[in-house]
């Protein structure tokens, strides 16, 4: 029985169910039966919509399978990896953020921020965050810590583009950073920069997209900044409860919100921003997120006050499938090789790994 990890399970490659190598968490390789080899298969009938087996169906009936990561004691609030790095970070409102080894799926690390997280970003080699009147800067490379001077309140957001570093708080102001977040040097190479006032309730959500900087708050408005100037250039008003999560696809921007709506946004020939489509569940929204399928189609995933992660294919908004979780779901990060990560209020880590059909699967295995 070798200890050695295996190198496809690193790169999200391994296929053999009986892989004499370590995968995460896995002490020994596992004995997996027909029956649960056929279980980790997905239902070709049901990616149809012609299953009528049900529950008795010997295949998924979803998309992805999916094994978790446990230590955090609360909610996660943000999860990012690293452009050089095989770690994953998490931060929860525990006041901790935690190191993952991707190779073995241990947590390497913990670091106590001394206050709740509020959010998890990375850029390059560098993670960020923000907690209650304090963000932090890692650089993964060279082995360095910084602080950030100046937010005042819970950092609930952050972006970085154009070597500004943005911070949304509770108080409705954003606070930005200048810095070379290239830099290989041990002084802090973050200064502030500017504070963006507008918003009348907390900024909750940021998302750089072109040449704009886009933020969502607790008073039901997307606000629009240009990036070259700071200044903004509109507000928009399309939601009638908090802005939870932005994000943006193609041309477009999308939104989410606790009034149980998707809004997709895009500029008029005028040069204004209007809102195109909407989209509406029987829950308030909380966390967006994008990947490509299988065949390289996108997909846009949305996490839901009822504890589920539904998926949409893009751009016709039709549901493809939900996952569900314990208890709501604040943080969707996307890896790579078919792997995304989801945190939940309960505080669990839970890694998920995209699935093709069951016929797909014997006609490449041939």
């Amino acid at each position: 029985m070798s200890q050695t990890v295996c190198k496809f399970w690193a790169m999200s490659r391994c296929m053999n169910k009986r892989c004499p190598y370590l995968h995460p968490a896995q002490k020994s390789p596992p004995v997996i039966s027909q029956e649960k080899a056929k279980a980790e298969r997905v239902c070709k009938f049901w990616a149809d919509g012609k299953c009528v087996k049900g529950e008795r169906c010997p295949y998924l009936h979803a998309w992805f399978r999916g094994d978790g990561f446990q230590g955090h004691k609360k909610g996660i609030t943000g999860i990012a990896l690293t452009d050089n790095s095989s770690c994953l970070y998490s931060a929860a409102k525990d006041g901790t953020v935690r190191v993952w080894d991707c190779n073995t799926g241990q947590c390497s690390k913990v670091i106590n921020l001394g206050a709740e997280a509020g959010c998890l970003i990375s850029k390059g080699v560098w993670v960020f965050c923000g907690a209650s009147n304090l963000v932090k800067a890692w650089n993964t490379e060279c082995n360095t810590e910084f602080t950030l001077a100046g937010p005042v309140g819970q950092v609930h957001a952050m972006e970085v583009e154009n070597d500004m570093v943005f911070a949304g708080t509770e108080e409705g102001v954003i606070y930005v950073w200048k810095g070379i977040v290239c830099s290989d040097t041990k002084a802090n190479p973050f200064h502030p920069h500017q504070a963006l006032s507008g918003h009348t309730g907390a900024v909750v959500s940021l998302r750089v997209g072109s040449i704009r900087l886009y933020t969502g708050s607790v008073d039901y408005t997307i606000r629009v900044w240009n990036l070259d100037t700071l200044e903004c250039a509109m507000t928009l008003n399309g939601h009638s409860d908090t802005v939870t999560s932005l994000i943006t696809w193609s041309t477009c921007l999308i939104s989410c919100s606790l009034d149980h709506t998707i809004k997709a946004w895009s500029m008029s020939e005028g040069g204004k921003i209007e809102e195109i489509y909407t989209h509406t569940e029987e829950d308030g929204l909380l966390a967006l997120s994008g990947m490509h399928d299988g065949e390289d189609q996108p997909l846009l995933f949305c996490s839901s006050k009822d504890n589920s992660v539904r998926m949409y294919d893009l751009p016709s908004f039709d549901e493809r499938g939900k996952l569900f979780a314990k208890r709501e779901v604040q943080a969707i990060q996307i890896g790579s090789g078919g792997l995304f990560f989801t945190g939940d209020e309960t505080g669990g880590l839970s890694v998920w790994k995209w699935l093709e059909p069951a016929d797909k699967q014997e006609s490449s295995s041939a």
